[in-house]
């Protein structure tokens, strides 16, 4: 499966559909972030290409650490990363609540970005 980069009109894309109010952008060099981060080849010396759920979870996980927007974060995540999912070919189909559940995880700092890519692995159809 082709390689999916995104770019950070892309992101403000799809954070128009996900937020149904006007909401401006507070800090665009965390998409700025998110973008790099998802493009990286290789996120771990000992790993090989990365696969469409770690791309998936670093643009997650830097959005939901960084914050760009003034509120709303944790519903523009998890809509990216439906979004980037679906956009590579790959649909996600997360339990109730899992989402929201991961978000809280990445908050505390309790889920790494690779904890991350697991879930998201493991929701995929």
């Amino acid at each position: 499966m082709p390689v999916l980069h995104i770019d950070v009109a892309w992101l403000l894309d799809v954070q128009e559909q996900a937020v149904p109010e006007d909401v401006s952008v507070a800090d665009y060099s965390a998409l700025v972030a998110a973008v790099a981060r998802h493009k990286t080849r290789i996120p771990r010396p000992a790993t090989s290409e990365p696969d469409g759920a770690w791309r998936a979870a670093a643009l997650f996980h830097t959005l939901v650490r960084l914050e760009p927007l003034p509120y709303r974060n944790s519903l523009y995540a998890c809509q990216v990363v439906a979004a980037y999912m679906h956009a590579s070919g790959e649909g996600i189909d997360p339990p109730y609540g899992a989402l929201v559940e991961l978000v809280r995880a990445v908050q505390s700092g309790k889920v790494s970005v690779y904890q991350a890519a697991e879930h998201i692995r493991g929701w995929r159809i």
